[in-house]
């Protein structure tokens, strides 16, 4: 099992950036990729991006793409989602979540992935 901590969510203005943190702990060795979602209030959870945990190769939302970049730091266990011009549709709790799957088709769809944090807010004012 691992354990993920997300931390670094906050209240921003609209064009505002934060950089949320996700420590992973426990049996990481297993983890094939590490991925960020969010969930608005009435809304299904939304993938916003993946970062493969080896290589490195990323992939986000079309909602997010050029705005948003995840970036992970492999001595440190660590994953980050850089978030740049905020908007208040970004609003949402965020999490991240680590899978053992190799299929990386899957990675889009939280059912892909087995651990999951606890989320932080991020709330984006206009």
């Amino acid at each position: 099992q691992v354990q993920l901590v997300e931390s670094g969510g906050g209240l921003v203005q609209a064009g505002g950036s934060l950089r949320l943190s996700c420590v992973a702990s426990g049996r990481t060795f297993k983890t094939n990729a590490m991925g960020w979602f969010r969930q608005a209030p009435g809304k299904e959870r939304e993938f916003v991006g993946c970062i493969t945990w080896r290589t490195g190769l990323t992939a986000y939302s079309d909602s997010v793409k050029g705005r948003f970049a995840i970036a992970r730091d492999n001595a440190k266990s660590t994953v980050y989602l850089i978030m740049n011009d905020l908007q208040p549709a970004d609003t949402a709790v965020y999490y991240c979540a680590a899978t053992n799957s190799n299929l990386g088709g899957s990675y889009v769809f939280p059912a892909a992935y087995d651990s999951w944090g606890q989320g932080t807010q991020v709330t984006v004012s206009s």
